[in-house]
């Protein structure tokens, strides 16, 4: 059992403000795996002012001294991935080896990155007589989610580092224990005391504390669209900057020619990967209508290959990562058979194996029309769903019509066509025939997927003020 009853503040593990404990439940399990303190409004207070003290000084380090640290970190970063690998698995139900393959190295990839980013960035332009230069806004605010928990502490708190501010975070308190880990890293990495706290905690506890919080000057949240208003809200009346990426529902545009059957195959794997719970994953898959049969003959094939069981297995799926969440989605899958769509695979209820954990079956609908629930809503598990188009402008037209735009796929042997139907996606990344994540390319959404952009030099902007230095020169 793993015991966190404490909070790093001020270069210390220090006790809450007040002791209030919750279970971390194992999803495999459905059974408690350790417990984590739930912080207050004093406990922010507390993180907030020792990040205020730490950003007089750490806020006037130079590129050098902030590359060294960097580095230093990813060293203690590396020499703790299993350890970090092992706590993802319990936390959140991913398998073994995609914590260790995926989970762990794309928080380590921001590390690098950040620290090579941040060797060659221009912090000043000289416009004439005036020297425009970029400062570190100051104390941050990090909220992060669950689902890939390092990545998304890492790709906030890296770029933080580099341009020179400081920083509270609140990882999600369902999965408390990689980031616990990450303090430790800090710590061991020697970060000056103040520049990193963590405070653990619940949304209405510290969350909006954090959010609301007036010496605050930041605040980078990844998670729900509803969440993200309500952070917005709060942080709002002390006019702080906020960025924000928060659901989708990306569409899979499948071109029509000889890489078809490939290619659907590949787009239901990937959207199997992490139990479906990644906020970019390619959920709405768009297919010729007049191939819908030979789609439907991928699905059959590749969807039974998709294997489900123990984290700590061979598995390709683990469980989702809780009771609340694996009701959602098994409220989601009864809504769309009762909305008219037809269950290819998967559907209702867990694997007839599994009669215990939070585990889904790879659910694939087919049937489906852009204005059912189902296409509409972020499911967040592994559940696929299938609409068909007549002409390459009905496709854009069907991936445009969401509130959402952070991600999109599309996928074809013609690159010219792949090229146009990418451009007239709106969302904020796109990938072509199967491209991979970049850590140095731009990452964020369009439209209700949130403002701003993290990943790589994009990222350092978020955490950056302009002061026009008129008559420097």
């Amino acid at each position: 059992m793993r015991e966190i009853t404490r909070f790093y503040i001020d270069g210390q593990w220090v006790e809450p403000a007040e002791l209030n404990l919750l279970d971390v439940i194992d999803p495999s399990t459905e059974k408690p795996a350790g417990q984590v303190a739930l912080g207050t409004a004093a406990d922010v207070d507390a993180a907030v002012a020792a990040a205020r003290r730490a950003f007089a000084t750490f806020g006037r380090t130079s590129r050098e001294e902030r590359v060294e640290l960097l580095n230093a970190i990813a060293a203690e970063y590396q020499r703790r991935s299993d350890d970090l690998a092992a706590a993802v698995t319990e936390e959140m139900g991913a398998p073994g080896k995609l914590s260790q393959r995926v989970q762990v190295p794309i928080g380590l990839g921001h590390l690098v990155t950040a620290a090579h980013s941040l060797a060659s960035y221009d912090f000043t332009d000289d416009r004439g007589t005036t020297r425009v230069v970029k400062e570190p806004i100051g104390v941050c605010g990090f909220i992060t989610p669950w689902n890939w928990p390092l990545n998304q502490v890492m790709c906030k708190v890296a770029p933080a580092l580099a341009t020179g501010c400081t920083m509270v975070l609140k990882p999600s308190e369902v999965s408390p224990f990689s980031a616990a880990i990450v303090a430790e890293i800090m710590d061991a990495a020697g970060v000056p005391a103040g520049v990193f706290n963590l405070v653990n905690g619940d949304g209405p506890g510290v969350g909006t504390a954090i959010s609301a919080h007036p010496d605050i000057d930041m605040v980078s949240f990844t998670g729900s669209t509803r969440a993200g208003v309500d952070i917005a809200m709060a942080a709002a009346p002390t006019v702080k900057r906020v960025t924000q990426e928060l659901g989708g529902k990306s569409p899979n545009v499948i071109l029509d020619d000889e890489a078809l059957r490939d290619n659907v195959a590949a787009g239901v794997r990937s959207m199997m990967v992490n139990s479906g719970q990644s906020c970019n994953a390619p959920s709405r898959m768009l297919v010729p209508a007049a191939r819908i049969d030979e789609v439907l003959d991928v699905v059959r094939e590749v969807t039974p290959t998709i294997t489900v069981g123990d984290p700590g297995g061979n598995a390709m799926l683990g469980p989702v990562v809780s009771e609340r969440q694996f009701d959602r989605i098994q409220t989601l899958i009864a809504r769309g058979i009762d909305e008219g769509a037809t269950v290819v695979a998967g559907g209702p209820g867990r694997p007839d194996d599994l009669p215990v954990g939070y585990y889904v079956r790879p659910t694939v609908f087919a049937d489906v029309t852009n204005d059912m629930d189902i296409a509409r809503n972020e499911i967040f598990g592994p559940v696929l769903v299938i609409i068909t188009y007549e002409t390459l402008d009905e496709a854009i037209a069907i991936a445009n019509d969401t509130e959402y735009g952070l991600a999109a796929y599309i996928s074809g042997v013609d690159e010219d066509a792949v090229r146009e139907v990418a451009s007239a996606v709106r969302a904020g990344s796109v990938a072509l025939n199967g491209a991979p994540l970049a850590a140095d390319a731009p990452f964020g959404g369009y439209k209700r997927s949130g403002n701003g952009r993290e990943w790589g030099d994009y990222g350092f902007e978020e955490f950056l003020e302009v002061k026009a230095l008129l008559g420097f020169r």
